[in-house]
């Protein structure tokens, strides 16, 4: 079974994107870059903000949420990169690679496609 942790931006998740929730309804539909999953059995067993900018503390925290879940088997499988940190963030890049170097489980990029369109038109 996939188990899926989602890393997102703080900002945004802590100002913006109230409770994750277009996260959330994508993984459970099976849609955007969940659709991989469409047809597997797969759990989400986190969201993980980044740390704050420029995302220093992001190894930190995934080595935190190992530590807390070594016991229960909860191991993620794959990390999603969320849409608040592709579409937005300058330290984009250097966050992934870090991700990369330091874990090794699969990074993918890509969360949820729901971007409104004229949302205040």
């Amino acid at each position: 079974m996939e188990k899926i942790l989602i890393v997102g931006c703080k900002n945004t998740m802590d100002n913006v994107c109230i409770a994750c929730s277009r996260c959330m309804v994508a993984f459970n539909r099976r849609e955007g870059a969940f659709s991989r999953y469409k047809d597997k059995e797969a759990q989400l067993i986190g969201i993980l903000n980044c740390g704050g900018c420029p995302g220093v503390s992001v190894v930190t925290r995934l080595a935190q949420i190992a530590c807390w879940n070594e016991k229960n088997g909860e191991k993620p499988t794959k990390i999603h990169i969320a849409a608040c940190i592709l579409d937005h963030c300058p330290e984009k890049d250097t966050l992934i690679k870090k991700i990369k170097a330091k874990t090794a489980i699969e990074v993918i990029e890509g969360a949820h496609e729901y971007k409104p369109e004229n949302l205040f038109a």
